[in-house]
């Protein structure tokens, strides 16, 4: 046994025949190791030898004569290029000569990102007390077809959510992006919470950001301000296009989106009679995920702030003069009013699904608000013969 290494397997031989009540020389003997070596095991004075690590390589380089001139200098130029796309260059100018080393090519681009290449976005885990923070943002069921009246619904979502809790909010908008929809969904979502927490956070929403302007500033909207303040909530975002520092609520839309699209495959149908009806379904689905949540929510609940009595505007307010046709124009839409009301200059609020005229102080007509079914023709109308 003399020179020869003491391998683990023969130390667990040894020390099995011990437990088992062998003495040191016939344990010693099963193990094929001296007397001495197994009372140094015993002991504690036997340490394993590593064996010595391999230098070099083991086999000739089957990138020798093309890494270091040509792969490596076209990676520093641009460090996005694949292994794949190397392999091909390959291929392309030295045919049938490295055919088997794309193994070979992606083990080498690995090992040179992780040792040359650019320094990675570092990542930390958030931590979020209960009632400081709430997410906002509008999503796109992209992969469904939903159909109202069996006509395509056209629409976004916007997508509420309590970080500590992750208790969740959903509200259908018609449209796109706009300070109304933006407006109604947080106060309808910080209602059916309870109340508000202490910081509302955003993807540098169009609906609540100026992103661009005379100098390219990113500013608050005055409105956004405004409806914060009342609500006492301190507007923050992420940087704009990085979407993983909104990942509490970036994560959230996929799952909840999954979910809703199972529970239309469960139910065989995207169709539904009206906008209420869709709305329902989508709570439902919503419901189901927040009891996975409720004893966090009920905690989360008492670090909410109390919520104002009265809601700020979720509205937008606009004048106009009733035409001799009885029709007023709101948003490139032509809509007919009461024959009465023709001359009579209005004050209408325009919400995200629907218009109410005042005249003076007293509400002379609801309706519904229409939109273009075509985005490059904006023009469109909505007439009711019977204000005819």
């Amino acid at each position: 046994m003399s020179g020869k290494y003491i391998q683990p397997h023969q130390i667990q031989s040894y020390m099995k025949g011990r437990e088992i009540g062998h003495t040191q020389q016939e344990s010693a003997q099963v193990a094929n190791i001296s007397e001495r070596s197994g009372r140094r095991i015993e002991t504690g004075e036997h340490q394993p030898q590593a064996g010595e690590k391999r230098k070099g390589r083991t086999r000739l380089d089957p990138l020798s004569g093309v890494w270091d001139n040509e792969l490596e200098p076209m990676l520093v130029k641009e460090p996005k290029l694949e292994p794949t796309t190397l392999y091909e260059y390959l291929i392309e100018k030295y045919p049938d000569q490295y055919q088997k080393c794309l193994r070979t090519i992606q083990r080498r681009v690995h090992h040179w990102k992780a040792t040359e290449g650019k320094p990675k976005e570092v990542m930390f885990p958030m931590v979020h007390p209960p009632g400081v923070m709430g997410l906002s943002d509008f999503t796109q069921l992209k992969n469904v077809k939903v159909t109202i009246g069996g006509q395509e619904f056209k629409h976004l979502l916007y997508h509420y959510r309590l970080a500590y809790s992750g208790w969740q909010y959903v509200e259908i908008v018609q449209g796109g992006e706009s300070f109304i929809s933006l407006s109604q969904g947080l106060q309808n979502a910080l209602t059916a919470s309870g109340g508000s927490p202490q910081e509302h956070r955003s993807d540098s929403l169009s609906a609540a950001y100026k992103n661009s302007g005379g100098h390219k500033r990113k500013l608050l909207t005055k409105f956004y301000e405004e409806l914060c303040t009342h609500y006492h909530l301190q507007p923050t975002r992420n940087n704009l296009s990085i979407a993983h520092e909104n990942g509490s609520i970036e994560s959230a839309h996929g799952y909840f989106k999954r979910r809703l699209e199972q529970a239309m495959l469960l139910r065989n149908s995207f169709e539904f009679q009206s906008v209420a009806a869709y709305q329902n379904f989508i709570q439902a689905v919503i419901d189901t995920l927040n009891a996975k949540c409720s004893e966090r929510f009920r905690l989360e609940q008492a670090h909410l702030q109390s919520l104002p009595k009265y809601r700020y505007p979720d509205y937008e307010v606009i004048s106009t003069r009733v035409s001799v046709n009885s029709t007023i124009m709101v948003r490139c839409i032509l809509y007919s009013v009461p024959s009465q009301l023709i001359g009579e200059r209005l004050t209408v609020r325009l919400y995200s699904d629907r218009l109410v005229g005042y005249l003076n102080l007293e509400v002379v007509f609801t309706i519904s608000r229409l939109r273009s079914p075509d985005r490059h023709r904006r023009r469109a109308r909505c007439i009711d013969y019977r204000h005819l």
